[in-house]
């Protein structure tokens, strides 16, 4: 198949999206525009909150169904900006903007190849979901819709991993932590230093190894990343709060590892959330096979998507763009990513068998 009208689409289509502020929560304009770009390929558009998503034309009872999905919305530009955010600008074969790269090269590039898709006969059904607040892992985003959309046998999950396939991905615990002392004056002998409390944990959460590492994904990976105590120079604090970022491997669930955490530490310990647990695909699934018979690698994930949250079915994390761009300023994508990746997709799901 020719595949370069999609490709157009696909490249006209990121540089609207770009145009678009769409912080997570405040994706209903570019909701807006997915939703009327959909409509005008003939689709009929289920939505709810920000969240679009479509069927095949032609579903056929009774057939496993292939979820191609990615994000809306987009973090906040940083400072160190020098383009305009919200201008596609074309330069040095580049397409720069806000979310070009994280996640609209792969959103498109998932679209075009499900329009592509829907001109051939294929033995499974396809669903095709933009959604919304994965930038904060928010519960208004795929979370909200995936028992609506109904049975998923598999899902791709558009981030931009250089079209190498992440077959597996560390969930994430965020954990608010507090050391109780006792207040005294800092000239006199008395209190209890929260602050010195703290650090022996701090020092245990640095230190501390779990013991079974992944094959894929390594270690359980826990890091301190925020920390406030103290009122004024003079007062021993009686409170010291700090901020742990955990990284599940597959060996452990994130209650489990909580359950760990707070047997070996002296501070109060609350999780935000328990949600975001490590996800992937076995190696086997013809999914995955297929990708390999083309030539393409895998690995292990450190970071989190939507996968954390899309329960009872194999996921992959696949697309154009490179996350090392994700969150920077002037972000960018290659022009020829978008193409590379619609090609990529399409021969990956082009005849899938599963």
């Amino acid at each position: 198949m020719n595949l370069e009208k999609y490709k157009d689409i696909a490249l006209q289509t990121l540089k609207e999206l770009i145009s678009i502020q769409s912080f997570s929560k405040e994706e209903h304009t570019v909701a807006d525009l997915m939703e009327n770009k959909l409509k005008s390929f003939g689709y009929e558009v289920n939505r709810k909150g920000n969240n679009v998503w479509i069927f095949n034309k032609n579903i056929k009872q009774n057939q496993p169904v292939v979820l191609m999905n990615s994000h809306l919305d987009t973090v906040k530009p940083n400072e160190k900006w020098t383009k305009d955010p919200y201008h596609p600008e074309i330069s040095e074969e580049k397409l720069f903007g806000l979310g070009s790269n994280d996640a609209g090269g792969c959103l498109v590039s998932l679209m075009a190849t499900f329009l592509a898709l829907d001109e051939t006969d294929q033995e499974y059904n396809r669903v095709f979901c933009a959604s919304a607040e994965e930038e904060i892992s928010g519960k208004n985003g795929f979370e909200l819709v995936q028992d609506e959309i109904g049975r998923i046998d598999v899902g791709i999950v558009g981030e931009p991993t250089l079209m190498e396939m992440a077959i597996a991905e560390k969930g994430l615990m965020v954990l608010d932590c507090e050391a109780i002392g006792v207040p005294g004056h800092a000239a006199r002998n008395e209190g209890v230093n929260a602050i010195s409390l703290a650090m022996k944990d701090i020092e245990w959460f640095h230190s501390f190894q779990f013991e079974n590492e992944s094959d894929m994904l390594g270690p359980v990976k826990m890091t301190v990343t925020q920390i406030n105590a103290g009122k004024q120079h003079n007062v021993i604090p009686a409170s010291c709060a700090y901020v742990v970022d955990v990284r599940t491997n597959e060996h452990y669930s994130n209650e489990k590892a909580f359950e760990i955490i707070q047997a070996n530490v002296e501070s109060d310990v609350k999780a935000r959330s328990f949600r975001m647990n490590s996800s992937g695909i076995p190696l086997e699934h013809p999914l995955i096979q297929t990708g390999l018979s083309l030539g393409m690698g895998y690995y292990g994930a450190p970071t989190t998507s939507d996968q954390a949250i899309m329960k009872g079915f194999p996921t992959l994390k696949l697309g154009p763009g490179d996350s090392a761009r994700s969150h920077t300023a002037d972000e960018f994508i290659y022009e020829k990513e978008i193409g590379e990746g619609i090609e990529k997709y399409y021969n990956l799901l082009n005849g899938l068998k599963i």
